[in-house]
């Protein structure tokens, strides 16, 4: 194998953005968001602001920090144009969220050079036409470019030459390996690991009685730089959603099915702006304490109808109520999964309420239109009039 992945990282997206924007907030601790921080600045990270946090803790550790709202239309036109040069740079580009890519470069050595070369010009044409910081990690494989960039942030490169793939891995801690949270480090300090050079040299016997088989085969490749994925460029998308940031405040349960409601109704939408049905709804829960749950439902068929995926969704959030009650919640996600085609000879499949569902489907369609036309709220729900809508923040930027 030979050097040629990159993986491209924007430096603190949403905040970088803002202080492009905005003069003043230039070398000041900013944090995006409300009740929830989305995203600080490098200098409010250095004082301690986190990630997902609340603002009244944000405020805490970074009294002056400064706080703004999250503008989702900036963000996803600087993600569109930062994307638009990653596909001018290499046609083999893996989008895998709204300020992050791998790109791979290793047909273009006569073209355009090394790989090294091309990461620079790259870096160089992001801060010109987009005015944003962005991190470049080069290495053989996904996994290892991954984690060069983010050994390299803020505003940074480094490329991990062939053959040196372990001399560069194994000093790092545990945490930097993917799959490797919160819980499963505090397991692997209880077996005495803390780097990835110690995992490596652990039997994967032994690690499989403490994390199970399958997460022991997963660290243990990653530990020794095992990785075969390639770039995949031009896949089938895997998913479509949104979330919401609802702040920290105790939040009833209209409320939280309002939210709900919204959330579904866009992302349905979406499924059929990109002539989609999806099979599986799933749920995403951060709570009050920042633990995270995920609960999903496969359909008996594929679908758009938004009343049925709404149902589905509440009936996730039901199951879940008793979490919810006890730790609060902080944020909510709907994604919509096993996508199909939704071409228009196909046939709806034979089931009770045939003709309810067409009808919906058709009503769902009517929808579409008159929003397009005349805006969001043009038509809306009764239980989201006068209701201020959380934070939105796509998954994955259409």
């Amino acid at each position: 194998m030979f050097v040629s992945i990159l993986h491209a990282d924007l430096d603190a997206f949403y905040a970088s953005v803002e202080q492009r924007d905005d003069p003043r907030l230039r070398g000041r601790p900013v944090v995006v968001g409300g009740g929830v921080v989305l995203a600080a600045s490098y200098e409010a990270k250095a004082r301690g602001v986190r990630t997902a946090s609340s603002a009244a803790e944000a405020r805490r550790r970074c009294p002056g920090a400064i706080v703004v709202p999250p503008r989702m239309a900036a963000y996803s036109e600087a993600s569109a144009a930062v994307f638009a040069i990653f596909r001018d740079t290499t046609p083999v580009v893996e989008g895998i969220s709204i300020d992050e890519a791998f790109l791979d470069v290793g047909g273009l050595a006569r073209s355009a050079g090394t790989p090294e070369h091309i990461a620079h010009a790259l870096r160089r044409r992001v801060a010109r036409e987009v005015g944003l910081p962005i991190t470049v990690g080069i290495a053989e494989t996904k996994f290892l470019a991954k984690v060069a960039s983010a050994v390299a942030k803020p505003d940074g490169l480094l490329s991990v030459p062939a053959g040196g793939e372990l001399a560069f891995l194994h000093p790092l801690p545990v945490e930097r390996l993917w799959g490797v949270g919160a819980v499963t480090s505090a397991k692997l300090h209880g077996l005495g690991v803390h780097t990835v050079g110690e995992l490596a040299a652990i039997d994967e016997d032994r690690l499989a009685f403490t994390l199970g088989r399958g997460a022991a085969r997963h660290l243990n490749a990653l530990a020794w730089a095992r990785d075969p994925r390639r770039v995949e460029t031009g896949r089938r998308r895997r998913s479509i959603g949104a979330q919401h940031a609802l702040g920290r405040r105790p939040l009833d349960h209209d409320e939280v099915d309002a939210h709900l409601a919204g959330l579904v109704e866009r992302t349905a939408a979406r499924l059929r702006r990109a002539d989609r049905r999806c099979r599986t709804v799933v749920l995403r829960l951060r709570f009050g304490d920042y633990t995270r749950a995920t609960r999903s439902r496969t359909l008996p068929h594929s679908t758009t109808d938004t009343e049925l995926i709404l149902a589905t969704a509440r009936a996730l959030l039901t199951e879940a109520s008793g979490l919810v009650s006890v730790r609060g919640l902080t944020l909510i996600g709907v994604s919509l999964t096993g996508l199909e085609l939704r071409p228009e000879q196909l046939e709806l499949p034979l089931f009770d309420g045939e003709q309810q569902a067409r009808t919906r489907e058709q009503l769902d369609g009517t929808l579409d239109e008159l929003r397009a036309r005349f805006g969001r709220a043009a038509v809306t729900r009764g239980a989201l009039l006068g209701r201020r809508g959380g934070v939105e923040v796509p998954l994955l930027p259409d």
